[in-house]
């Protein structure tokens, strides 16, 4: 099950996990239905079956039927992959924040997160194993002076993976993996990579975390960002 498939990354990953063995993929979505069923066909194109499920991340109640779809009429799941996130786009400085700016971004960042990996974490234990990817950021490693909630949520998506990592240990594997995504000429200078990859080019990173190649991977970030944000010693 991969969150908000409906459009950019999260279609990108469904599709995918189709092209490496899926047998099914739950796509995920709020609002963007259309986008929804177009990332369905391309997961039907690449031989695998999908499933469409809407849902509010931010909402408890809704989160709860999704688990019970996905563990009940949909058979079970081995992997979700949280990619929903707010980022407060519209936001061009930390001048313009707003109490429910900061309100939103923390609601789906942190707990909107932490309830998906707290409810489906727990099926999957039940279940007998699986994995669980949160999708961060960079913004840990740089901050973000547009948007402060924005890194603040980030954050919080650690504290999350490492509290569940152990809680759902050994059973289930939850990791966070963070993609930089960088748009503008200036950033592509400052990238050692020397490129700046389209989403499809970064999925398999992710999925890898995902994969039994990684059955000893728990509790980690895993930054690719093609070095910008290299950590210091």
């Amino acid at each position: 099950m991969v969150t908000g498939a409906g459009t950019g990354f999260g279609a990108a990953l469904a599709v995918r996990a189709a092209q490496e063995g899926a047998a099914s993929v739950i796509v995920h979505y709020r609002s963007s239905a259309a986008g929804a069923e177009q990332t369905a066909q391309r997961v039907r194109e690449a031989g695998a079956q999908a499933e469409l499920v809407q849902g509010d991340i931010t909402s408890w109640a809704d989160i709860k039927r999704m688990a019970n779809y996905a563990f009940g009429e949909a058979g079970g799941l081995d992997v979700l992959i949280n990619n929903v996130g707010d980022m407060a786009s519209g936001q061009a400085s930390w001048t313009e924040v707003t109490e429910e700016a900061i309100d939103h971004v923390l609601s789906v960042d942190i707990k909107g997160t932490m309830l998906m990996v707290h409810e489906f974490g727990q099926r999957m234990v039940d279940a007998g194993g699986g994995a669980i990817v949160n999708v961060g950021s960079t913004v840990i490693v740089r901050g973000s002076p547009r948007a402060p909630q924005y890194a603040a949520g980030k954050y919080g998506l650690l504290g999350v993976t490492k509290s569940y990592a152990k809680a759902l240990a050994p059973t289930v594997r939850v990791n966070t993996y963070a993609p930089g995504f960088m748009e503008t000429e200036a950033l592509l200078s400052g990238t050692p990579a020397g490129k700046i990859p389209k989403p499809e080019e970064m999925t398999g990173a992710a999925l890898f975390l995902a994969s039994d190649d990684a059955h000893h991977i728990t509790g980690s970030y895993m930054i690719a960002d093609g070095g910008y944000s290299m950590l210091g010693a």
